[in-house]
């Protein structure tokens, strides 16, 4: 029953995009982000969707679409040298047959987001792009949630729809994307106008909260914890009653915690010292490495590069318990072939220093432009002109959240971040078209009369 249910929803994707062809980069949204191939066992497991979705979007906009309003940015120019830089590196990849695995699906969530952008031309587009992104994202936090709940969550252990410990829904990663989206449902819950703020979006925005901050629980994932407490400190910026959200924040945390497993306190301790845990031994260790593999690979080792390394790793563990602990007994584990397990390090290691570069301009320069977006329309009343702020400061939080989250796990290429700095780009080109002109100061704006002028 679920696979004709998947089957046709997606039919039905298609066949909505004859009519309005803009639905089909929606239906490249949903496909690529909740990967329905994968949890299909009938037509959809055998078809390419995803590459059909991908060649229909941009069919769609090149031979139906409305193209005059389409501007392209400099940070899409940005994305386009990215692009070739990962394209030439690639080529000349110390491991070229898993860095071409890699680059296929690499070079994908690149080009869409430089094209993405080119389709949101309109509020409405926009919004509905946003609001794809999140139901779709939804349906795999929910699932993990009530899975959470259930008891069948742990380290690495979390199933969802498909067993497959990677892409978006391994742990790490879907903690930091579960949390880093919570702004925009926020956004979409007050500002939505596809589906209008009623007490049913506002229970479903807080069901989906919750939801997204049962994922790190259920992954049991440090990166979580630490987002978390994030995008706390990021909401005191613009929350009215900073006191009051800090104390509900406050008694939340002292609520849940006894009804958190054993396992996931234990595991959120080693936080404090990285040598208590062998994991985060072992990052630090790959990071190091990376810092001397450049020196040699200024230009980087392609994708997958850190298949090349060597690490040794010293852990320390307490003997003992409470009083009792008097000794700490050291070991010394070797490694190889160890990931980076930080975006930046991956960046370094892959891309060189002018990858780096290029993806933190592009990074920087996106909360910039948020940041520029907040200060300008945060204080206008008029109609219409209440959403674009917090839209662009949800983005903006979005971003810092990932960004930190990235400094533990390596999602440089995440293609739904990606798909995050589309819609920025977007906003951005829209804005920056529809935006009036300001007054100067002390002038008056000029208004002709067509009668004066002689014009009828």
């Amino acid at each position: 029953m679920l696979n004709v249910a998947l089957t046709a929803f997606i039919l039905l994707f298609f066949a909505m995009g004859l009519r309005r062809p803009f639905v089909w980069v929606l239906a490249y949204l949903y496909i690529d982000i909740l990967t329905p191939q994968k949890i299909s066992w009938g037509l959809l497991s055998t078809l390419p969707v995803s590459l059909i979705a991908f060649v229909l979007a941009f069919a769609g906009w090149a031979l139906l679409d409305d193209k005059r309003d389409s501007r392209f940015t400099l940070r899409q120019g940005l994305i386009l040298v990215l692009l070739v830089y990962c394209g030439i590196t690639t080529l000349a990849a110390d491991f070229p047959a898993q860095a071409f695995e890699k680059w296929a699906w690499v070079w994908k969530a690149l080009v869409f987001a430089v094209f993405l952008p080119l389709t949101l031309r309109t509020r409405l587009r926009i919004e509905a792009t946003a609001l794809v992104m999140i139901l779709t994202l939804g349906a795999l936090v929910i699932d993990g949630g009530l899975k959470t709940l259930a008891g069948g969550g742990g380290y690495g252990t979390l199933r969802l729809f498909f067993d497959d410990n990677s892409g978006i829904v391994e742990g790490s990663t879907l903690s930091t994307v579960a949390i880093a989206v919570i702004p925009l449902i926020w956004w979409l819950v007050r500002h939505g106008t596809i589906f209008e703020r009623s007490r049913l979006t506002v229970l479903f925005g807080i069901g989906l909260t919750v939801a997204s901050l049962l994922i790190p629980i259920g992954t049991q994932t440090r990166t979580g914890l630490l987002c978390i407490v994030l995008l706390g400190l990021l909401t005191l910026r613009s929350v009215r009653r900073r006191a009051l959200f800090s104390g509900a924040a406050a008694l939340a945390v002292v609520v849940a915690l006894p009804f958190l497993p054993s396992s996931y306190t234990e595991r959120m301790s080693t936080i404090e010292d990285h040598r208590s845990d062998q994991s985060a031994s072992t990052r630090v260790e790959v990071w190091k490495w990376t810092l001397q593999y450049v020196q040699d690979h200024p230009f980087g080792g392609g994708f997958d590069a850190y298949r090349g390394n060597s690490i040794r790793v010293e852990t320390r563990r307490a003997v003992g318990a409470g009083s009792n602990t008097v000794t700490v007994e050291v070991g010394e584990t070797f490694d190889k072939a160890r990931a980076y397990h930080s975006a930046y390090f991956e960046m370094l290691g892959e891309q060189g220093w002018p990858g780096l570069m290029l993806w933190l301009w592009l990074q920087v320069l996106g909360l910039w432009q948020m940041e520029r977006l907040r200060a300008r329309w945060k204080n206008r009343s008029g109609p219409g002109q209440d959403w674009q702020a917090p839209l662009a400061n949800a983005l903006q939080q979005a971003q810092i959240i990932y960004l930190f989250g990235a400094l533990f796990v390596g999602i440089a290429f995440q293609p739904f971040m990606f798909m995050v700095i589309g819609l920025q780009c977007g906003l951005w080109s829209y804005l920056s078209r529809t935006e009036a002109p300001p007054v100067r100061a002390g002038r008056k704006p000029v208004q002709l009369s067509l009668s004066r002028a002689g014009l009828p």
